[in-house]
């Protein structure tokens, strides 16, 4: 995969033109990890063109910021910007360049930095505010409908033949919610909402979120039914919906402080359905409408835009984040309706665009795992439809979505069974959300993966989206790479061959993330699984964050297949900004089409309890798709190392160094290769009911300051290959079925 490998290397000459310039103290890159990183960074291919550029605030906190951009052997290009980023509006030459900025008025440039752009760079081009706040005024209502969106009685035989039976279902589904969809009222919420969260708390702030994800969903589907035909039965329940939900006390317990998630729910909801409704919404309940988006959305940009912009500075707020893109969509839509709409739309629409969200690099990935990937994806699609519409920036088209949905299909392909790594990643994939969000682009490899999967999407979601699908153009088909790596988020995909329902995929992750926000302490952390059927597997389930289930087990390194010690302690997973310095880092990556081979140091994850925590994997795939692990620790007093496996069903102890597993027709044998690491299986806490759970470990122990090694065999199918280990000095091969690897 083009970007998922490691940074381009320039010729050595230019790469020394920029050596010097190092030697100093740099204040664009912040030392604090919760800070925005320095972007582009040095010496890197740019998978977008134009690129964004971000930095740390000067400790001056200027009022502006003067960006300079150079083409190599060119004449530097200046702009004047008042946040700590530029995104240009239009894309670059192919070419080498250099960037700085300095504040305005003062000398102090950072250090330049070099990156290029090459015909690998897709063009990716954001008009500047006041060019698109007139291109999305100039629309005729409803600015989030494409045109192809048209009235039930102009569709042709193809269009009813495909759309009709979704037309039907939402019909179907409003006339059924007209009576169960209770009347909402404040007065169902009667917990104030404190600190520290209790399970009370939890159990309301969901009970709200659902309500009113519940009743704006009733709405807009209402509103659009009755668009598409024209039935006074829908139009009176979307108005009454409208009216129920603008009648909620914006500083109730729907309010952005109490539940942030319902209050940009109801400002989005009724600003898409005035939008959806146009000349049949009366004035009067048109104006009390806008003026609860008008409450709730102030309340939304205020706390959004603290701080000159509280997210460029520190981006790691997944709630903020999402409220970002929400505030784009709702100052969209009520450009000309709302005067401060163009304060909210001049303050986050390109902000949004320069950085879609905070958890992976350019070249896509999502460090919070696939299972909140699938959740941003479904949101993703019910607002970037009508933002593409409204404002002919199609976000489906940025390079990072891409590589969204190639991180989505590689960790989650066709067939899985489960998530991988995070919160929820027990679960199982939904594979009509991302079916969905690929159906939005021309790209042969999201015509594979709607090709290789199935289920009817949203009904409400295809009959709001451009017709026919994007996707339909896209006449070549193409499965992802059998192998990838992603190394903002430190993640790597091993596959046998992907294309097959029969693949053998094996996930290995050492995440700079470490165990931040919706991530776990799995820093060096394995996952495998075979035809679908999970083998290795994350213990435990997910309750409700921050729960003391999930803090004493569910986020903890032993509920991981990875390195604990002494009984169960692993990696440090408490703190803030600790979670973020006690990380992991791919340090190397290969892809061949007879092996894979990764490396990860997981060392910082300890927080100090070990010298040295390195593992690696090699995927054999002349070997039958056997997997060889090893691990290198060390720490500075005596340890006894746990090398953890969890299954999901019982395994079968066949002696110290041979454990099988079985299950769903598929078997695993794991085979420890030095006789010094012993196994013996351990009880956890109690699994999830109806959900069959075994842990173990090959126990190994270790002098202070002397390393030990663990060398394993994943022995997929359980084929018994034979091994045998030589050594050449200091050099030793392991050789597999016939396949052999040299230990470094």
């Amino acid at each position: 995969m083009q970007f998922h490998r490691k940074a381009l290397v320039w010729a050595a000459a230019f790469a020394a033109l920029f050596a010097s310039v190092t030697a100093r103290a740099d204040w664009v890159q912040s030392t604090d990890p919760l800070v925005i990183q320095a972007k582009p960074e040095m010496n890197q291919v740019q998978a977008q063109n134009p690129p964004g550029f971000t930095w740390a605030r000067h400790a001056t906190g200027p009022a502006s910021y003067e960006v300079e951009i150079t083409p190599v052997g060119g004449t530097p290009a200046k702009v004047v910007v008042d946040r700590n980023w530029h995104l240009p509006t239009k894309a670059l030459a192919l070419g080498n360049y250099t960037w700085r900025v300095r504040p305005v008025g003062t000398n102090d440039w950072s250090s330049a930095r070099s990156f290029s752009i090459t015909s690998k760079s897709t063009v990716f081009e954001v008009p500047d505010n006041a060019t698109l706040r007139k291109r999305i005024q100039s629309k005729a209502r409803p600015r989030s409908l494409p045109e192809s969106v048209t009235p039930f009685s102009t569709w042709n035989y193809a269009k009813r033949s495909l759309m009709e039976p979704y037309l039907s279902r939402l019909g179907n589904e409003v006339k059924a919610q007209v009576t169960a969809v209770p009347a909402l009222s404040d007065a169902r919420w009667s917990i104030v909402i404190t600190t520290p969260l209790t399970a009370a708390m939890a159990s309301q702030q969901t009970d709200v979120r659902q309500r009113i994800n519940e009743a704006t969903r009733q709405m807009e589907a209402a509103a659009l039914m009755y668009r598409l035909k024209g039935e006074s039965v829908y139009l009176a329940e979307a108005l009454k919906r409208g009216d129920e939900l603008a009648a909620l006390n914006p500083l109730g317990p729907t309010s952005y402080v109490n539940q942030d998630q319902a209050t940009r729910q109801i400002a989005w909801g009724l600003a898409k359905t005035i939008d959806l409704l146009a000349g049949a919404l009366d004035a009067t309940r048109k104006t009390r409408w806008l003026a609860s988006i008008k409450t709730r959305s102030t309340e939304m940009y205020n706390n959004l835009a603290g701080d000159n912009g509280r997210l460029d500075q520190y981006p790691f707020d997944s709630h903020g984040n999402t409220s970002l893109v929400f505030l784009v969509l709702i100052s969209t839509l009520t450009l000309g309706d709302i005067p401060d709409a163009e304060k909210w739309f001049d303050f986050s629409f390109r902000a949004y665009s320069l950085s879609p969200n905070p958890w992976s690099g350019p070249e896509g990935g999502y460090a919070n795992g696939t299972a909140y990937a699938e959740y941003s994806a479904g949101y993703l699609l019910a607002l970037w439809d009508p933002l593409t519409h409204a404002s002919g920036v199609n976000f489906f088209g940025k390079p990072w979505t891409l590589g969204f949905l190639d991180f989505a299909m590689e960790f989650t392909p066709p067939g899985a069974r489960t998530h991988a790594f995070g919160d929820a990643s027990e679960t199982k994939p939904d594979a009509r959300v991302f079916r969905a969000f690929a159906s939005r682009m021309w790209s042969p490899r999201a015509a594979w993966y709607v090709k290789n999967t199935s289920g009817m999407e949203d009904a409400m979601s295809l009959l709001q989206a451009q017709y026919p699908l994007p996707v339909t153009d896209t006449k070549v088909y193409q499965a992802p790479s059998n192998s990838a790596y992603y190394p903002s988020i430190g993640w790597v995909a091993m596959h046998s061959d992907l294309a097959s329902p029969a693949r053998t995929s094996a996930f290995f992750k050492s995440s700079p993330y470490g165990s931040f926000n919706h991530s776990h302490g799995d820093q060096n952390g394995l996952l495998l699984s075979v035809a679908g059927q999970p083998l290795l597997v994350k213990a435990g389930w997910y309750d409700w964050y921050g729960s003391p289930y999930w803090s004493d087990w569910y986020h903890q390194t032993r509920s991981q297949n990875a390195i604990t010690f002494d009984g169960g302690k692993g990696q440090l997973v408490n703190g803030y900004r600790e979670q973020l310095q006690r990380n992991g880092r791919i340090t190397a990556f290969t892809a061949q089409p007879s092996y894979d081979y990764a490396e990860g140091d997981a060392t910082p994850s300890y927080g100090g309890q070990l010298t040295m925590a390195k593992r690696q994997v090699w995927h054999l795939r002349n070997a039958n798709n056997a997997i060889l692990v090893r691990d290198r620790l060390q720490s500075t007093v005596a340890r006894s190392y746990e090398w953890n496996v969890h299954t999901p069903a019982i395994m079968a102890v066949e002696n110290e160094q041979n454990v099988k597993v079985t299950a769903g027709g598929q078997s695993l044998c794991i085979r420890s290769l030095n006789t010094s690491a012993s196994f013996a299986k351990w009880i956890g806490p109690g699994a999830k009911a109806n959900v069959v759970e075994d842990h173990g470990a090959f126990y190994l122990k270790a002098n202070a300051n002397a390393a030990a090694e663990y060398l394993v065999l994943l022995d997929v199918g359980c084929k018994k290959p034979s091994v045998n280990i030589t050594s050449a000095g200091a050099v030793r091969t392991v050789t597999v079925g016939g396949q052999s690897v040299t230990l470094n």
